[in-house]
């Protein structure tokens, strides 16, 4: 069975081909970056993430986003298997919150000791070659080993990048209409939600397994690690995460490492936290899945305090304009490329951490969300942009949140939309629904919105159905009724003398 599977993974076969995917959903990617002095980017390996986005029977859809390491063996490996391993029959409508709990760890669990029967036989080859490696001497160099050791040397060095790598992970599963977020690691799940009163509120469900995370560093003292000293390091043999699939090093070679040597049992696993279920009858909005590269590259830019609602008022904008997720989801990574980019070369107080960004991964799950339609004019029912609402890279150092009022469509009808975005000059529209106002809701910023109108149109001549003739001086008459407001300037300046001769025209 080891090596069934792992000549398959070796082939790039797929084992979900057979699957659909999902037509509610968009994604979005782009490769690794590392800039130079003069601002040009080149990608210093090959993308390592991963994503699945299939719908099942019985009303189940499975969303993930993965992000790997030293490798894209783990994200594909756990793309394919993690699908197999839950839309191929294990779930129905009649499972309970607590089945589909038990079903989800179950699989994390299979997958990844899938994964490590697929490199057994690699690992043994290698602690076996292990033995019979010289101890390491830095007055000798490689070229002066015996041919024998040169070999030695040489397999062992194929065999660590067969067998290296992991991945964390991040997966959403829809069944009877309920989401649950299954997270290992480092990546978001954040669920923008517009209620009834036309606010749109941001939740990120769940946190990361990383260094920062108390609950995890307590977890690794109950083990008997040194939660400071992992605390201080802020990784663990080159990553963040605390939970992982897949990295030998951390699972079965633990002790080895300095700051784990001391742990009673496994300190980095692949146990999922679950969260769910959360009722998405009546729910309008979208729920996206990013990747860490993602995350960092945006709070690198920008800083991490107001990221989720820049995230979601970005693919709100997006949404508003165009007419496929795929091109969405896209737009947005972009976006969040082109930001960071900007960040690096304008020298400014970030650019020291935006000399590089990891693969970023952006998946878009949308809930009841009607998308524009491009084909339709305006008088068609397609949508109407009065006024563009860009982006601004300028860093602002003020936290107060700014908004904007856009005339925009909400499932079908024109709203107002307006967004808060500390970190950025000019707001960006969110979707609203059926009240005329929209605000992005957060637990730590919210904005009404306020837009209003003064004037009857009076000042407005009606124009006839045929446009206006020039008169004998071969001037068209003005559309725009000025005498009022020249007889109140005349009344405000004047010195005794008229002014009338000054204003108006002649």
């Amino acid at each position: 069975m080891a090596a069934q599977r792992r000549n398959l993974m070796q082939s790039h076969q797929s084992w979900t081909d057979d699957l659909p995917l999902c037509q509610m959903c968009g994604v979005g990617t782009a490769p690794n970056c590392v800039y130079g002095p003069d601002g040009k980017g080149s990608q210093s390996h090959p993308n390592e993430d991963g994503h699945l986005r299939f719908s099942g029977e019985d009303g189940c859809f499975l969303y993930g986003v993965f992000n790997g390491y030293d490798g894209s063996r783990v994200a594909s490996f756990v793309s394919q298997c993690l699908t197999a391993e839950l839309l191929l029959g294990q779930l129905n409508s009649s499972h309970t919150d607590n089945d589909v709990r038990r079903i989800l760890t179950q699989a994390f669990d299979v997958v990844e000791k899938s994964y490590f029967e697929t490199i057994d036989d690699a690992l043994a080859e290698k602690a076996h070659l292990s033995n019979f490696v010289l101890p390491h001497n830095e007055n000798v160099s490689f070229h002066q080993l015996s041919p024998q050791n040169q070999k030695v040397q040489e397999r062992l060095k194929e065999l660590e990048q067969e067998v290296s790598g992991g991945a964390t992970a991040v997966v959403a599963l829809i069944l009877n209409n309920k989401l649950y977020i299954a997270n290992v690691g480092t990546n978001r799940a954040l669920l923008c939600k517009s209620s009834s009163d036309g606010q749109n509120q941001v939740l990120q469900i769940g946190r990361p397994h990383n260094t920062d995370n108390e609950d995890e560093m307590q977890r690794l003292a109950a083990l008997g690690v040194d939660s400071a000293r992992v605390r201080q390091a802020g990784q663990i043999a080159g990553q963040s995460s605390t939970r992982r699939l897949g990295d030998y090093r951390v699972k079965f070679s633990y002790t080895d490492l300095d700051l784990l040597s001391a742990a009673k049992s496994k300190p980095v696993i692949a146990e999922p936290e679950i969260h769910g279920s959360q009722s998405l009858d009546g729910v309008t909005g979208f729920l996206l899945l990013m990747s860490e590269g993602l995350i960092n590259a945006l709070e690198s830019a920008h800083g991490p305090e107001q990221a989720n609602q820049e995230m979601v008022a970005m693919v709100a904008a997006e949404l508003a304009q165009q007419s496929s997720l795929e091109a969405v989801a896209q737009s947005v990574v972009e976006r969040v490329k082109r930001l960071h980019h900007d960040v690096y070369v304008s020298g400014c107080q970030r650019a020291p951490y935006c000399s590089r960004h990891e693969d970023m991964t952006l998946l878009i799950r949308t809930l009841n969300y009607t998308l524009a339609d491009g084909a339709l004019t305006p008088t068609q029912g397609g949508r109407i942009y009065p006024v563009s609402v860009p982006y601004s890279n300028s860093q602002s150092t003020s936290k107060t949140s700014v908004t904007l009022s856009l005339v925009m469509p909400s499932q079908g009808t024109l709203t107002n939309g307006t967004n808060t975005a500390s970190t950025l000059e000019e707001g960006t529209p969110t979707p609203g629904s059926q009240s005329p106002t929209a605000t992005l809701q957060s637990t730590n910023t919210q904005t009404q919105s306020s837009s209003s109108s003064s004037g009857d149109g009076s000042l407005f001549r009606q124009r006839g159905s045929q446009a206006a003739q020039p008169d004998e001086t071969g001037r068209v008459p003005p559309y725009v009724d000025f005498s009022q407001f020249y007889r109140l300037w005349g009344t405000d300046h004047s010195d005794g003398q008229s002014t009338q001769g000054g204003l108006g025209p002649q």
